[in-house]
């Protein structure tokens, strides 16, 4: 019989290996047209500060297209990676993703950290968007917990989405 090996979490050493650097968090260069800076805390089940984290997204063009290997797709590269830092902070610069077909615009968010055996996944979906209200994946999440799916506007081209790994207001994670 084979023996069993002890799991191992996804941290703390993330930064060895998978920090990009400054090129992580700019999915589109400085001074884009159209350019959106979402950034947030990713906080603990006590509310502190995860400093050892890294928030992935992945998202479609603003037409709705993904990048693909084979040709026929956008050339937008779509994701992005950031560490957090010392106070939990992550942040990337984008475009505004287009709807994908039966779906509201939303970037698709990886979380990685000390104390978590595989990633969790999330979404992030713009404010106000008027098929925010269709989009099957928000539609199965209770509607009290919504809230934590959605970023908010923060400045003209500036938006919060703060993620709470346990907790009260726990951010919504997919099973995937």
């Amino acid at each position: 019989m084979p023996e069993l090996t002890p799991s191992q979490t996804v941290g703390p050493y993330l930064r060895l290996g998978l920090d990009w650097g400054v090129d992580g968090p700019a999915v589109v260069p400085e001074g884009t047209p159209g350019a959106v800076r979402i950034a947030g805390i990713v906080t603990d089940g006590t509310g502190g500060p995860v400093s050892d984290g890294m928030v992935e997204t992945w998202q479609a063009d603003p037409d709705g297209r993904f990048a693909h290997p084979e040709g026929g797709g956008s050339d937008f590269r779509g994701f992005g990676r950031s560490c957090t830092d010392s106070e939990g902070r992550w942040e990337i610069r984008t475009l505004f993703p287009g709807a994908l077909p039966g779906e509201a615009p939303h970037l698709d968010v990886s979380v990685f950290a000390r104390g978590l055996l595989d990633r969790v996944v999330t979404r992030i979906y713009l404010p106000g968007h008027p098929a925010n209200a269709d989009d099957p994946v928000l539609a199965l999440v209770p509607a009290e917990r919504r809230h934590t799916l959605v970023a908010e506007q923060v400045g003209e081209a500036e938006y919060r989405f703060d993620i709470r790994l346990q907790g009260a207001d726990e951010t919504v994670f997919l099973d995937v």
